[in-house]
């Protein structure tokens, strides 16, 4: 009778471990993490002239700003290094009164779209606005589009 008792125990271990295993393999698949998505390959950036398209600037008043927001789109094939975007507030004979700059830190890949955001303190003499596109590499041709 000794002789079995170490025979019994040694089979309802593996018992045990061959129903682990098998509710471990029961589990669905769905629940694996998944892998992270590749990033997609750079463009090397633009020499001189880029091109960009964007919508119309929507100017709100929230508060003691006004709040400008604008969709810009790179259209040139190759990314824009060091967007910046300025905005310029005149008053009626000309002069400037307040403004405020958007720098967009990473290279705008072609066809990748943003959107730009610009908060300036309201001036009671402000009247008109202007804005200037640059890049690190050059200057930017502007094109208004009428959705992105």
């Amino acid at each position: 009778m000794n002789r079995h008792i170490p025979f019994l125990l040694a089979f309802a271990a593996a018992v045990l471990l061959a129903r682990g295993a098998a509710a471990d393999q029961a589990k669905p698949a769905a629940q694996a993490p998944a892998p992270a998505a590749a990033p997609g390959r750079l463009a090397p950036p633009v020499r001189g002239q880029a091109e960009l398209g964007y919508t119309k600037p929507v100017s709100k008043r929230m508060g003691s700003n006004i709040i400008t927001t604008i969709k810009v789109k790179n259209l040139s094939n190759g990314a824009i290094a060091g967007l910046k975007v300025d905005e310029f507030w005149y008053d009626k004979a000309g002069d400037p009164v307040t403004g405020d700059t958007f720098r967009y830190r990473k290279p705008l890949q072609p066809q990748e779209v943003i959107t730009v955001t610009l908060t300036t303190p309201v001036n009671p003499k402000m009247d008109r606005n202007q804005y200037k596109f640059e890049h690190l590499n050059g200057t930017i041709k502007t094109t208004l589009l009428p959705k992105l």
